[in-house]
């Protein structure tokens, strides 16, 4: 891989250190901290609105239900059809004028509390009452503190501004509506959460699988290079041009620096056209990504077609595979980029994605577990600042907010993996960031390059472990994520200690830890796989 290619794909994947692991379609506005008190004591869920007009099914809509009154039927089949009315006055402040028997009454935000208008609702007779917001966002009903007339029977629910605009019309230019409110529970596992899983652990496998491979491919023609004319050909020339690039610990700090310097300027200038740009960046580096891959792949069976080279301006000598590949892959990048909003575009984002990362893993190496631990550690910080102590300096989860694009009116940035969640009756995506892949498969890479030139089988090795370790850690992520009811988690959090962890106990019990540290491969005798260690080795002596 020539320079100009390495460094648009490194330019691409630099953009972002990670994202944490979060559920789209969770409540993100209110107030989560607000004590529980006996009457207000019910957890925050999101309600389903499905509405009849004049007796045909019509819209549904999405509300969150009160800290305060009853809570809200889980089945569908559970809940009642009721007659919605608007309410006179319509914040309800006060006891309503209209006639209200066992119906569901729609009142607007505002001039009094929460619990007045629910306490109002309930004593004209009404079953059930739809608070609309002033804005277009759900928002959680809670207590103040000083409240006590909270003996509610009835329950209350929020919904959003436009929501409320449609209901109002549809009370206003039809005989009669109804509606049925009910909350069903999400699964405790939904089965995209294990496709995710397998989709983050399988890149990583392939990715260190095909590191190794290329690693060992070299060694054994830098043997040959050094056996039929060691004399002739300069121990740098047979060294260089391998198109791989080692992390030091300047660069691993840098890069976490870097990356947090770019999620503030996503945080801050988040819209549609800064959304744009992200895709277009994307889809570069997801070319590269793909077009890599595929040529890999392909130039086993076409290794002639892999050989031979024709110079292209601006690129320099391209093969011909990579002249007829490159097509397709643009073509797969502009589709995916044109059709993105439709259901079924995140096949091809997940396909861009995984390539950019396996390619990515292939290119930059972890030379010793110094680096490792060094990068790690403060994508670990990184991840724990950004999701939790941001909230102290920008009042929301810097994190959070990109990840989940708030701010650009779109589903996301489209740095990350996801898959549609398929049992969850709430939609949405479960979705993982690069980061969460790209930097502990840095150092699972580098595990299984090791025990390669050292020749240890799989369960003397370290890499077996270390995928092990990894696969725990992101398991425990989504269980994290689930006893949080959906909101964001940071992977690293629960990945770093595992798979580090892991890595440093094994190599100081097993008595490799200095040579991991420092050297990052075991000593073997001359002729060296790696040229430049076995000279240096003969100029100690």
């Amino acid at each position: 891989m020539d320079s100009r290619r390495l460094s648009r794909v490194l330019a691409v994947i630099s953009l972002v250190c990670h994202v944490c692991t979060v559920r789209a379609g969770d409540i993100v506005h209110g107030d989560d901290t607000a004590p529980k008190k006996p009457g207000c004591a019910n957890d925050f869920v999101l309600v389903k609105i499905q509405t009849w007009v004049d007796g045909i099914e019509n819209a549904e809509f999405v509300g969150v239900g009160a800290r305060f009154g009853t809570t809200i039927v889980s089945k569908e089949k559970n809940a009642n059809q009721t007659l919605l009315k608007l309410s006179d006055p319509l914040d309800c402040c006060t006891t309503p004028k209209n006639k209200v028997a066992g119906d569901v009454l729609m009142v607007e935000r505002g001039n009094c509390k929460f619990t007045t208008k629910t306490n109002a609702a309930e004593a004209a007779g009404a079953s059930a009452v739809l608070i609309i917001n002033n804005q277009k966002e759900l928002y959680k009903m809670v207590c103040e503190k000083d409240e006590t007339d909270l003996d509610i029977k009835i329950p209350a629910v929020m919904l959003p501004q436009d929501a409320g605009v449609s209901l109002e019309k549809m009370l206003k230019n039809s005989s009669s509506v109804s509606v049925q409110l009910y909350s069903p529970r999400r699964p405790i596992v939904d089965i995209a959460e294990v496709f995710l899983w397998l989709m983050a652990v399988g890149t990583i496998l392939c990715a260190s699988y095909w590191s190794a491979w290329s690693a060992r491919e070299a060694a054994i023609e830098q043997d040959k290079l050094l056996k039929d004319a060691a004399d002739e050909i300069p121990i740098t020339e047979a060294m260089g041009n391998t198109g791989v690039v080692d992390i030091n610990t300047t660069s691993a700090v840098l890069f976490v620096l870097i990356a947090s310097c770019f999620l503030v300027v996503l945080y801050k200038l988040m819209s549609y056209w800064f959304l744009e740009l992200l895709v277009v960046l994307f889809c570069i580096g997801g070319v590269e990504g793909l077009q890599t891959c595929l040529v890999a792949l392909l130039s086993r069976w076409f290794k002639r077609t892999a050989e031979s080279y024709v110079k292209v301006p601006f690129f320099g000598a391209v093969s011909f595979l990579t002249l007829a590949v490159s097509p397709l892959c643009i073509a797969f990048a502009v589709v995916w980029a044109v059709k993105r909003d439709v259901s079924f575009a995140w096949i091809g984002q997940d396909i861009l994605g995984i390539a950019l990362i396996i390619t990515v893993l292939q290119i930059v190496h972890v030379p010793n577990l110094k680096v490792g631990t060094v990068l790690l550690s403060c994508a670990f910080l990184y991840d724990i600042f950004w999701v939790f102590i941001s909230t102290k300096f920008f009042s929301e989860s810097v994190m959070i907010v990109v990840a989940r694009g708030d701010k650009s009116g779109e589903d996301g940035i489209p740095m990350l993996l996801k898959i549609p969640r398929i049992f969850d009756p709430w939609g949405g995506y479960s979705i993982i960031g690069f980061g969460d892949i790209l930097l502990p498969g840095l150092l699972i890479a580098f595990s299984l390059r090791y025990d390669w030139l050292a020749n240890k089988s799989l369960r003397a090795g370290y890499f077996l472990w270390a995928m092990i370790a990894y696969g725990l850690g992101l398991l425990i992520t989504y269980v994290a994520l689930n006893l949080m009811d959906g909101h964001g988690q940071p992977a690293l959090l629960y990945i770093v200690p595992f798979t580090l962890g892991t890595f440093l106990t094994l190599g100081r019990k097993r008595g490799d830890l200095k040579v991991l540290w420092t050297r990052g491969e075991p000593e073997r005798p001359c002729p060296h796989i790696h040229l430049r260690h076995c000279d240096e080795s003969h100029e100690e002596k």
